[in-house]
């Protein structure tokens, strides 16, 4: 069995107001190496769709839908490489 290894990268944007979850969010990801999956946390209710939209418009991958935990919004996404 091979294992594979990932870098995880933890943005947290809890009490950031809309639109700054987006705008850093995508200033993040073109930052970091391609492979890197950024685990994204905000707070703002609009997040939940605008997040997941640009992102995907910008050209990286969600790992999985959105979640809502309490207040708390968690996006997982993938640079591809």
């Amino acid at each position: 069995m091979s294992k594979q290894k990932f870098n995880i990268f933890l943005l947290d944007l809890r009490g950031e107001p809309c639109p700054y979850p987006v705008v850093f969010s995508l200033d993040t990801l073109r930052r970091l190496d391609k492979g890197t999956i950024v685990e994204i946390l905000a707070d703002c209710p609009q997040s939940f769709i605008s997040v997941p939209e640009e992102v995907i418009k910008a050209g990286y991958e969600m790992v999985e839908p959105p979640q809502k935990v309490g207040p708390t919004l968690r996006f997982l996404v993938r640079i591809p490489e």
